[in-house]
């Protein structure tokens, strides 16, 4: 099975200048934890994502008044990515990995064209997967090395 079957396809986007009571109110009216930041509209090329633990962690957390703070300033530069022809054990074995719950879906040229994420692949893998990729995405994030490059050509 491939990431192009079961990746979120129709996904929010936010852009570096947007401030962060838009970007969260984006995730609350899309039900989601995670939005890819692409630098302009027109080519979608994924510079971050942006969580809703950055945003409690770095922005509520420190007092930072949210109607203020930018996501360029607050967003997660490092991240992991895959393709649309990557299969799903490798994002699976991403995900454990490097104990992240989404993935950016990028092209060739880095733009972003989905999302996948740990409730994508456990429903559509065995047993055993699932169980595993849940195992390791529930340990200390403090157990694991910060990531240092990104996967993918960013």
């Amino acid at each position: 099975m491939y990431v192009s079957e079961i990746m979120s396809k129709n996904i929010a986007v936010c852009f570096p200048d947007m401030n962060i009571k838009e970007c969260a109110n984006l995730m609350v009216q899309n039900d989601c934890g995670e939005i890819p930041v692409v630098g302009s509209e027109a080519d979608k090329k994924l510079i971050g994502v942006i969580t809703d633990r950055d945003i409690t962690c770095r922005v509520v957390a420190n007092g930072i008044n949210p109607c203020e703070a930018k996501v360029k300033d607050y967003m997660t530069k490092n991240i992991y990515t895959v393709k649309i022809d990557d299969d799903l054990e490798y994002c699976q074995q991403l995900m454990s990995e490097h104990q992240v719950r989404r993935l950016p879906v990028v092209d060739d040229k880095m733009v972003c064209i989905g999302i996948v994420s740990q409730a994508h692949a456990a429903r559509h893998a065995s047993k055993e997967g699932a169980g595993e990729l849940a195992k390791d995405l529930s340990r200390s994030r403090s157990s694991l090395e910060a990531p240092t490059q990104n996967v993918g050509n960013m």
